[in-house]
């Protein structure tokens, strides 16, 4: 007589331990730093998701905003403090500046 049920053969121990490494099934469970990696990298991940929206939302990654209107001449009076033009260059390229300025806001700029 034969059984109707039959045990299906036991995997060899080589085999078995094979697959508790490959998969994780052993009780070993998760080392310490592994876990401390995966929530470091969680919070990284997330802090840089919020940043980036917050930048999006709020434009302050524009530099567009920033008016440079007088930077030729506190650059001029930077020069002046330092010494590296006397008064008389000054005054000259001051006049420059301003005859220079002016022609530019009355759309006369580069015709002669």
């Amino acid at each position: 007589m034969q059984p109707k049920w039959e045990a299906p053969p036991r995997p060899l121990a080589a085999e078995r331990e094979m697959d508790e490494m490959m998969f994780w099934y052993g009780d070993g469970g998760w080392a310490f730093w592994q876990v401390a990696l995966m929530s470091v990298g969680m919070l990284a991940f997330w802090g840089l998701l919020i940043w980036a929206i917050y930048a999006i939302a709020t434009g302050s990654g524009t530099r567009a905003s920033r008016d440079d209107s007088g930077q030729p001449a506190r650059i001029l009076d930077e020069r002046l403090a330092r010494g590296e033009i006397d008064a008389d260059e000054y005054g000259r390229v001051k006049a420059l500046l301003t005859v220079g300025g002016s022609k530019r806001r009355s759309g006369s700029a580069g015709r002669s």
